[in-house]
Protein backbone atom coordinates (compact mmCIF):
# COMPACT_ATOMS: atom_id res chain seq x y z
CA UNK A 1 0.00 0.00 0.00
CA UNK A 2 1.60 3.73 -1.05
CA UNK A 3 0.52 6.86 -0.99
CA UNK A 4 2.43 9.97 -3.25
CA UNK A 5 0.66 12.70 -1.17
CA UNK A 6 -0.02 12.98 2.73
CA UNK A 7 -2.94 14.60 4.16
CA UNK A 8 -2.62 15.47 8.25
CA UNK A 9 -5.59 17.13 9.60
CA UNK A 10 -8.83 16.18 11.39
CA UNK A 11 -10.92 12.68 10.54
CA UNK A 12 -13.99 14.51 9.07
CA UNK A 13 -11.26 14.58 5.88
CA UNK A 14 -11.98 10.62 5.32
CA UNK A 15 -15.45 11.64 4.26
CA UNK A 16 -14.78 14.68 1.53
CA UNK A 17 -16.61 13.35 -1.64
CA UNK A 18 -13.77 11.64 -4.27
CA UNK A 19 -11.82 9.95 -2.24
CA UNK A 20 -12.19 6.24 -3.24
CA UNK A 21 -11.11 2.78 -2.67
CA UNK A 22 -10.28 3.51 1.12
CA UNK A 23 -8.11 1.07 2.69
CA UNK A 24 -6.56 1.40 6.78
CA UNK A 25 -3.16 0.94 7.40
CA UNK A 26 -2.26 -0.20 10.46
CA UNK A 27 1.62 1.18 11.16
CA UNK A 28 4.55 0.29 13.86
CA UNK A 29 7.63 2.59 13.61
CA UNK A 30 11.29 1.54 15.31
CA UNK A 31 9.90 5.27 16.75
CA UNK A 32 6.48 4.04 18.10
CA UNK A 33 3.30 3.93 16.79
CA UNK A 34 1.78 6.87 14.68
CA UNK A 35 -1.35 9.09 16.03
CA UNK A 36 -3.85 6.57 13.91
CA UNK A 37 -4.26 4.25 10.89
CA UNK A 38 -3.62 6.06 7.76
CA UNK A 39 -6.21 6.00 5.80
CA UNK A 40 -5.06 5.37 2.05
CA UNK A 41 -6.85 6.24 -1.17
CA UNK A 42 -7.34 7.84 -4.37
CA UNK A 43 -8.22 11.77 -4.60
CA UNK A 44 -8.44 13.63 -7.97
CA UNK A 45 -6.72 10.66 -9.80
CA UNK A 46 -3.68 10.43 -7.17
CA UNK A 47 -2.78 8.23 -4.33
CA UNK A 48 -3.42 9.92 -0.92
CA UNK A 49 -3.25 8.91 2.64
CA UNK A 50 -4.81 10.64 5.55
CA UNK A 51 -3.87 11.06 9.07
CA UNK A 52 -5.74 12.33 11.79
CA UNK A 53 -3.11 14.16 14.12
CA UNK A 54 -4.73 13.98 17.30
CA UNK A 55 -5.92 10.39 16.43
CA UNK A 56 -9.71 9.80 15.36
CA UNK A 57 -11.86 10.93 18.25
CA UNK A 58 -8.90 13.81 19.61
CA UNK A 59 -7.61 11.54 22.25
CA UNK A 60 -4.10 13.19 21.90
CA UNK A 61 -2.98 16.83 23.25
CA UNK A 62 -0.30 18.47 21.18
CA UNK A 63 2.49 17.59 23.99
CA UNK A 64 2.00 14.07 23.56
CA UNK A 65 2.23 13.31 19.64
CA UNK A 66 4.65 11.12 18.55
CA UNK A 67 5.84 13.49 15.47
CA UNK A 68 8.72 11.07 14.24
CA UNK A 69 5.89 8.01 13.94
CA UNK A 70 3.52 10.41 12.12
CA UNK A 71 6.18 11.76 9.61
CA UNK A 72 8.23 8.19 9.20
CA UNK A 73 4.50 6.21 8.95
CA UNK A 74 4.43 8.86 5.94
CA UNK A 75 7.58 7.75 4.42
CA UNK A 76 7.31 4.27 4.82
CA UNK A 77 3.75 4.81 2.54
CA UNK A 78 6.07 6.18 -0.08
CA UNK A 79 4.64 10.03 0.32
CA UNK A 80 6.74 12.83 -0.85
CA UNK A 81 5.03 15.69 -0.22
CA UNK A 82 2.14 16.72 3.04
CA UNK A 83 -0.32 18.84 3.11
CA UNK A 84 -1.15 19.59 6.73
CA UNK A 85 -4.39 21.13 8.21
CA UNK A 86 -4.23 23.03 11.62
CA UNK A 87 -6.90 25.10 13.64
CA UNK A 88 -4.94 28.47 14.48
CA UNK A 89 -5.67 31.70 16.35
CA UNK A 90 -5.24 35.09 14.60
CA UNK A 91 -2.53 37.62 16.12
CA UNK A 92 -3.42 39.78 13.50
CA UNK A 93 -6.92 41.68 12.92
CA UNK A 94 -6.00 41.27 9.34
CA UNK A 95 -6.60 37.35 9.47
CA UNK A 96 -10.41 36.97 10.24
CA UNK A 97 -11.62 33.94 11.46
CA UNK A 98 -12.54 31.49 8.80
CA UNK A 99 -9.88 32.91 6.34
CA UNK A 100 -6.97 30.56 5.73
CA UNK A 101 -3.06 31.41 6.22
CA UNK A 102 0.15 29.97 4.34
CA UNK A 103 2.94 30.34 6.57
CA UNK A 104 5.91 30.21 5.03
CA UNK A 105 8.43 30.66 8.72
CA UNK A 106 7.59 29.10 12.29
CA UNK A 107 8.55 30.49 15.37
CA UNK A 108 9.40 27.72 18.43
CA UNK A 109 7.49 28.12 21.59
CA UNK A 110 7.64 24.54 22.38
CA UNK A 111 9.54 23.54 25.22
CA UNK A 112 11.87 19.63 24.91
CA UNK A 113 9.74 18.42 22.44
CA UNK A 114 11.68 15.56 20.20
CA UNK A 115 11.70 17.19 16.52
CA UNK A 116 14.90 15.60 14.89
CA UNK A 117 15.19 11.37 13.85
CA UNK A 118 18.82 11.98 14.44
CA UNK A 119 21.24 10.93 17.28
CA UNK A 120 22.08 7.65 18.51
CA UNK A 121 25.61 8.34 16.79
CA UNK A 122 24.47 10.66 13.11
CA UNK A 123 24.35 14.15 13.57
CA UNK A 124 22.64 15.92 10.50
CA UNK A 125 22.06 19.45 10.62
CA UNK A 126 19.51 20.19 8.02
CA UNK A 127 19.18 23.96 6.39
CA UNK A 128 15.71 25.32 7.75
CA UNK A 129 16.00 29.27 6.51
CA UNK A 130 12.60 28.12 4.67
CA UNK A 131 10.58 25.52 6.63
CA UNK A 132 7.86 25.68 3.45
CA UNK A 133 8.30 23.87 0.62
CA UNK A 134 7.73 27.03 -2.01
CA UNK A 135 6.80 24.81 -4.72
CA UNK A 136 4.00 23.17 -2.75
CA UNK A 137 2.94 26.57 -1.36
CA UNK A 138 1.91 27.58 -4.46
CA UNK A 139 -0.26 24.96 -5.45
CA UNK A 140 -2.12 25.46 -2.29
CA UNK A 141 -2.49 29.40 -2.40
CA UNK A 142 -3.56 28.60 -5.56
CA UNK A 143 -6.39 25.75 -4.64
CA UNK A 144 -7.47 28.23 -2.33
CA UNK A 145 -8.28 31.22 -4.76
CA UNK A 146 -9.81 28.65 -6.47
CA UNK A 147 -12.04 27.08 -3.80
CA UNK A 148 -13.08 31.44 -3.02
CA UNK A 149 -11.49 30.95 0.05
CA UNK A 150 -9.70 34.18 1.44
CA UNK A 151 -5.90 32.80 2.09
CA UNK A 152 -3.04 34.49 2.88
CA UNK A 153 0.59 32.65 1.31
CA UNK A 154 3.18 34.07 3.89
CA UNK A 155 3.40 34.56 7.45
CA UNK A 156 4.98 33.29 10.62
CA UNK A 157 3.39 30.87 12.45
CA UNK A 158 3.96 30.36 16.06
CA UNK A 159 4.15 27.50 17.55
CA UNK A 160 3.29 27.14 21.78
CA UNK A 161 3.09 24.23 24.20
CA UNK A 162 -0.72 24.61 25.08
CA UNK A 163 -2.48 23.04 25.83
CA UNK A 164 -3.73 26.19 27.62
CA UNK A 165 -3.83 28.79 25.30
CA UNK A 166 -2.27 32.21 25.95
CA UNK A 167 -2.44 34.69 28.37
CA UNK A 168 -3.06 38.40 27.69
CA UNK A 169 0.45 39.33 28.54
CA UNK A 170 1.90 36.07 25.66
CA UNK A 171 -0.49 36.92 23.19
CA UNK A 172 0.66 40.88 22.99
CA UNK A 173 4.07 39.92 23.04
CA UNK A 174 3.42 37.75 20.08
CA UNK A 175 1.88 40.48 18.43
CA UNK A 176 4.82 42.88 18.96
CA UNK A 177 7.26 40.33 17.20
CA UNK A 178 4.96 40.12 14.40
CA UNK A 179 3.64 36.63 14.41
CA UNK A 180 0.48 35.75 12.60
CA UNK A 181 -1.32 32.95 13.77
CA UNK A 182 -0.59 30.58 16.70
CA UNK A 183 -1.07 26.61 16.87
CA UNK A 184 0.17 24.03 18.63
CA UNK A 185 1.63 21.65 16.33
CA UNK A 186 3.06 22.28 13.15
CA UNK A 187 6.56 23.18 13.64
CA UNK A 188 7.70 19.54 14.74
CA UNK A 189 5.87 18.52 11.57
CA UNK A 190 7.82 20.50 9.62
CA UNK A 191 11.07 20.08 11.08
CA UNK A 192 10.97 16.06 10.31
CA UNK A 193 9.36 16.37 7.04
CA UNK A 194 12.51 18.05 5.92
CA UNK A 195 14.92 16.23 7.54
CA UNK A 196 12.77 12.83 5.67
CA UNK A 197 13.16 15.08 2.72
CA UNK A 198 9.17 15.28 1.97
CA UNK A 199 7.96 18.58 0.76
CA UNK A 200 5.76 20.33 3.49
CA UNK A 201 3.40 22.84 3.64
CA UNK A 202 0.63 24.19 6.31
CA UNK A 203 -2.58 25.78 5.72
CA UNK A 204 -3.71 27.34 8.73
CA UNK A 205 -6.98 27.28 9.50
CA UNK A 206 -8.21 30.65 11.46
CA UNK A 207 -11.15 30.02 13.76
CA UNK A 208 -10.82 33.01 16.30
CA UNK A 209 -8.89 35.72 17.28
CA UNK A 210 -6.24 34.94 19.99
CA UNK A 211 -7.16 36.62 23.66
CA UNK A 212 -5.60 39.75 22.51
CA UNK A 213 -8.52 41.15 20.63
CA UNK A 214 -10.94 42.98 22.39
CA UNK A 215 -13.99 41.54 21.43
CA UNK A 216 -12.26 38.01 22.39
CA UNK A 217 -14.46 37.47 25.58
CA UNK A 218 -17.45 37.76 23.27
CA UNK A 219 -16.56 34.84 21.75
CA UNK A 220 -18.64 31.66 22.67
CA UNK A 221 -17.67 27.34 22.32
CA UNK A 222 -20.59 27.36 20.15
CA UNK A 223 -19.15 29.86 16.90
CA UNK A 224 -15.64 28.23 17.95
CA UNK A 225 -17.34 24.57 16.81
CA UNK A 226 -19.38 26.79 14.43
CA UNK A 227 -15.64 27.76 12.80
CA UNK A 228 -14.24 24.38 12.98
CA UNK A 229 -16.62 23.58 11.25
CA UNK A 230 -17.31 25.55 8.24
CA UNK A 231 -13.15 25.75 7.74
CA UNK A 232 -13.17 21.73 7.49
CA UNK A 233 -15.45 22.02 4.64
CA UNK A 234 -13.30 24.78 2.82
CA UNK A 235 -10.33 22.50 3.83
CA UNK A 236 -11.84 19.60 1.42
CA UNK A 237 -12.56 21.62 -1.16
CA UNK A 238 -9.14 23.70 -0.66
CA UNK A 239 -7.00 19.69 -0.09
CA UNK A 240 -9.05 18.05 -3.31
CA UNK A 241 -7.89 21.58 -5.51
CA UNK A 242 -4.57 21.04 -4.75
CA UNK A 243 -4.31 17.02 -5.17
CA UNK A 244 -6.01 17.96 -8.58
CA UNK A 245 -3.28 20.42 -9.29
CA UNK A 246 -0.22 18.42 -7.69
CA UNK A 247 2.65 18.77 -10.68
CA UNK A 248 3.61 14.81 -11.26
CA UNK A 249 7.74 16.04 -10.69
CA UNK A 250 9.07 17.76 -7.52
CA UNK A 251 11.16 21.07 -8.99
CA UNK A 252 12.13 22.23 -5.28
CA UNK A 253 14.93 21.09 -2.98
CA UNK A 254 13.20 19.13 -0.55
CA UNK A 255 14.15 15.73 -1.99
CA UNK A 256 17.67 16.03 -1.49
CA UNK A 257 17.77 18.15 1.96
CA UNK A 258 20.20 15.64 3.51
CA UNK A 259 22.88 15.55 0.54
CA UNK A 260 25.13 18.16 3.06
CA UNK A 261 23.44 17.60 6.28
CA UNK A 262 25.89 14.88 7.72
CA UNK A 263 28.61 15.68 9.71
CA UNK A 264 29.52 12.12 11.58
CA UNK A 265 31.97 10.08 9.36
CA UNK A 266 29.97 7.70 8.33
CA UNK A 267 32.04 4.87 9.12
CA UNK A 268 31.52 5.83 12.39
CA UNK A 269 27.57 5.28 12.37
CA UNK A 270 26.39 2.21 14.33
CA UNK A 271 24.48 -0.20 12.61
CA UNK A 272 21.69 -0.17 14.49
CA UNK A 273 21.25 3.70 13.81
CA UNK A 274 21.65 3.05 9.99
CA UNK A 275 18.55 0.31 10.55
CA UNK A 276 16.18 2.59 12.82
CA UNK A 277 16.76 5.50 10.19
CA UNK A 278 16.08 3.18 7.61
CA UNK A 279 14.63 4.61 4.14
CA UNK A 280 15.44 8.39 5.37
CA UNK A 281 19.28 7.82 5.16
CA UNK A 282 19.87 4.48 3.12
CA UNK A 283 20.16 6.74 -0.13
CA UNK A 284 22.90 8.21 1.63
CA UNK A 285 24.98 5.05 2.97
CA UNK A 286 25.07 2.69 -0.32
Amino acid sequence: MTAEIGIIGGSGLYSMPGFEAQEEVSLDTLFGRPSDNYVVGTLAGHRVAFLARHGRGHRIMPSELNFRANIYGMKSLGVKRIISLSAVGSLKEEHRPLDFVIPDQFFDRTRGRISTFFGEGLVAHISFADPVCPELARVVAQACRESGINAKQGGTYLCMEGPAFSTKAESNVYRSWGMDVIGMTNLQEAKLAREAEICYVTIAMVTDYDCWHADHDAVTVTQIIDNLTKNAEHACRVVRAAVAAMPAARGCKCGAALARAFITDRKLVPESTRRKLGIIVEKYFV
